[in-house]
């Protein structure tokens, strides 16, 4: 008797400890649902100030550049297609949204990149407050876009592991769609090109003037005097005349330095 007890208790608290972990994992799950919700929220926000802009920049492009009749009607299109789905989705995007709001951002981009060949609409005040505008809710939009992947990330890793995946699949939660950007142009890296730097920094060098090599020093072990160059040493000065061609004197050396007199010398001196 007293051991059926004893194996009640232990399944009763084994029961309780998995219960207590169901509980843990559901609350974790609704928790990162929400946060995914709040995110894409702050998202969201900014995509619609983007709705906003576009128009005002439309208009202001067509003034000044109407060759670009086909930027400007992509623009347009795309636009009013990523609205439309803004209105008919629930709490999280659809990847159809989010192929849309990455297609519409690279079209802004290239309708900014076209007016480069208009002079007078890069000096329309207009035109740099919208385009100034722009680029600051691209950034905030890139921002939330990387906080909001995190917590999908952790999210979906919380359904495909073990036990939480048990408890995913018990409630019927599902994996949360990542807002990516899948155009090319906008992951491309700028590309910075060292080897024109480099080659300046060498031909700087190559245009330096070559330093002259200090002439070789000699050492007199008797005195402990520098003696000169014995090649300037030996090549008396223009003008000077031998004692045999009726000069007086040795020429003087360089450096003031006087070569020693010939003939004996006392061993004291030294």
């Amino acid at each position: 008797m007293g051991t059926a007890i004893t194996v009640i208790i232990i399944i009763l608290v084994i029961l309780v400890i998995l219960a207590l972990i169901g509980m843990s994992s559901y609350n974790g799950f609704v928790k990162s649902r929400n946060l995914i919700q709040e995110s894409w929220r702050q998202i969201d926000v900014e995509l619609n100030r983007r709705y906003e802009l576009i128009p005002n920049l439309v208009e202001t492009v067509r003034a000044y550049a109407a060759h670009e009749r086909n930027t400007l009607e992509d623009v347009t299109r795309l636009r009013s297609q990523a609205q439309q789905l803004s209105q008919s989705e629930g709490a999280l995007p659809s990847q159809q949204r989010a192929d849309v709001e990455a297609e519409l951002s690279g079209a802004v981009r290239n309708l900014i990149v076209s007016v480069e060949a208009y002079p007078d609409l890069k000096s329309n005040q207009n035109f740099l407050e919208l385009q100034r505008q722009l680029a600051e809710t691209e950034d905030r939009i890139a921002a939330g876009r990387r906080f909001y992947n995190a917590n999908v990330r952790v999210y979906n890793t919380k359904i495909e592991s073990v036990p939480t995946n048990i408890i995913a699949n018990m409630f019927n939660f599902e994996k949360a769609t990542y807002f990516q950007v899948d155009e090319p142009a906008v992951r491309q890296a700028p590309d910075v090109n060292f080897g024109e730097i480099a080659y300046r920094g060498d031909q700087d060098q190559r245009q330096l003037p070559p330093q002259q090599a200090a002439p070789p020093v000699q050492f007199d072990d008797r005195q402990g005097d520098l003696l000169p160059n014995p090649q300037e040493y030996q090549q008396p000065p223009q003008g000077y005349q031998s004692p045999q061609q009726g000069g007086s004197q040795a020429p003087p050396q360089p450096g003031g330095y006087m070569p020693p007199e010939t003939g004996p010398q006392n061993p004291n001196q030294r």
